[in-house]
């Protein structure tokens, strides 16, 4: 039997740094993830800190920034942990992608340097967990019009408001807040202990139970000015952390895929119905061709856009979309799928299947949904703004 991603020896495309990369988080994800992931999905809890110094101490954590404890690894090898992780569970990449991709990738774009010294390298160990407070309860899909506030008083600054949706908030140390004040979008870094701060976490999850995911109330929370992110004004600065996460989604989308459509294989080489295996149908032989072929393209999509990203240090927004809104798309018609093959058995909690499937939908709708992506990608080819009619 050819392994999904072996049919057309696309391991082959990847140097030996970026194998390196990929069997290092699969090691990880095979041993701290994959033994007790789906019991946390049925309990609704994980050890965030736990896994945090796991990933810390091999360098998973904001892997693909440089100083400051951080890897420096490429985007491609970023990629390929982000796709090993989430072969083990979406939430456990989450995690990860909230972690370096939107908490620390903002302190590191945008932060000063005490601000930097203060929080990036005990992230980076895995000591701190950091959180991104973008997403409102009626403004998901539309940060610019978002509630929160954030009004000088003297020198300090009082935020105002709420946020919903928002994965490690719950355990976070630090959380990278954005508000709106009469000069623009400003962020910030709160301390999480910081009076009028409080984070509930959020449960009966369909979707994502792995994950630690809260709602964050803003109760009147002073703030120094020595707390704002000075190099962000503007939406630019939240929407270009949103670009940096959609990158690890890319990636991660296959490896729910990859380990749907291997789940799949394996049962229907040994399931058998009418005196066979049920890989011996043709019915059954054609998904399974479908869908390799599905993954196939989608892991070439995501080798040019981390190719072109490390080339040119960063990708232009459409091209992004053009790769969150093919994988994750495909990844979740993947899971659906591979759950057919299983027939009764697929949603079991003893296979994968159901549980990528479920948290697929999660990743279908977070870093932006599908119509989104569908304007963005609109309006690069027509020039025209689709959004707002």
């Amino acid at each position: 039997m050819t392994a999904p991603l072996d049919l057309l020896d696309l391991g082959d495309l990847l140097s030996d740094e970026e194998r390196d990369a990929r069997d290092l988080a699969r090691r990880v994800a095979d041993d701290r993830v994959r033994p007790h992931v789906a019991e946390w999905y049925e309990q609704g809890t994980v050890p965030v800190r736990e896994l945090a110094r796991e990933f810390g101490r091999v360098g998973l954590l904001g892997m693909h920034l440089r100083g400051y404890g951080c890897a420096g690894a490429s985007a491609v090898q970023y990629g390929l942990a982000c796709m090993e992780l989430e072969a083990a569970d979406s939430g456990v990449r989450s995690l990860v992608s909230v972690q370096g991709s939107l908490a620390m990738f903002a302190l590191h774009a945008y932060g000063s340097e005490e601000q930097k010294q203060r929080w990036l390298p005990g992230m980076a160990a895995g000591e701190l967990i950091g959180c991104f407070g973008l997403t409102e309860p009626d403004h998901g899909s539309d940060p610019a019009n978002m509630s929160t506030r954030a009004r000088r008083e003297g020198d300090d600054w009082i935020l105002t408001g709420g946020k919903m949706w928002i994965t490690n908030a719950p355990v976070a140390d630090v959380a990278v807040i954005w508000a709106r004040a009469e000069e623009g979008v400003f962020g910030f870094a709160v301390p999480t202990d910081t009076p009028g701060f409080t984070a509930r976490e959020i449960r009966h999850k369909m979707s994502l139970r792995a994950s630690s995911t809260g709602e964050i109330t803003l109760d009147e929370v002073r703030l120094p000015d020595a707390a704002r992110l000075p190099g962000a004004r503007g939406l630019k600065a939240p929407l270009s952390c949103l670009t940096e996460a959609r990158f690890g989604i890319i990636w991660g989308a296959l490896g729910a895929a990859r380990d749907c459509l291997h789940t799949a294989i394996d049962y229907a080489t040994t399931r058998e119905q009418f005196g066979r295996p049920i890989g011996g149908f043709q019915l059954t032989q054609a998904k399974l061709a479908d869908m390799s072929l599905e993954l196939q393209k989608g892991f070439l999509l995501a080798l040019h856009l981390g190719r072109r990203r490390d080339a040119a240090g960063a990708l232009r927004p459409e091209q992004v979309s053009v790769g969150k809104l093919n994988n994750v798309r495909e990844a979740i018609a993947i899971a659906r799928q591979c759950r057919t093959i299983l027939g009764g058995n697929g949603i079991s909690g003893e296979y994968p299947v159901m549980r990528h499937a479920a948290n697929l939908e999660s990743v279908l709708t977070y870093e932006g949904t599908s119509e989104i992506h569908q304007l963005v990608v609109g309006q690069a080819l027509t020039g025209l703004n689709a959004f707002a009619g």
